[in-house]
């Protein structure tokens, strides 16, 4: 794919059907560690849609935090500090 000199790129047919990108459509290009991610900004999902595409950022996710044997509580509590609304005296 070449970019123009105006900086545009022209988004494949099958990736523009699978992300349901159509004329007018917003995009937008996240920098990752890998180069680059297009994403379609669509505020018309449906639930099911939004729940595919949630569970499949979750899986691509999945291994990616190393808690050094923390427990869930600790993290939260290590991330967070500590919960000085909770202290009684």
């Amino acid at each position: 794919m070449r970019v123009t000199t105006k900086g545009q790129v022209t988004i494949p047919k099958p990736i523009r059907d699978h992300l349901g990108i159509g004329p007018g459509s917003e995009v937008e290009f996240v920098a990752t560690e890998e180069g680059a991610r297009l994403v379609a900004v669509n505020e018309n999902l449906s639930d099911e849609e939004v729940a595919r595409r949630f569970r499949n950022i979750l899986h691509g996710m999945a291994g990616t935090l190393d808690l050094g044997g923390m427990t869930a509580d600790a993290y939260m509590e290590w991330l967070r500090g500590p919960r000085e609304d909770l202290d009684v005296d």
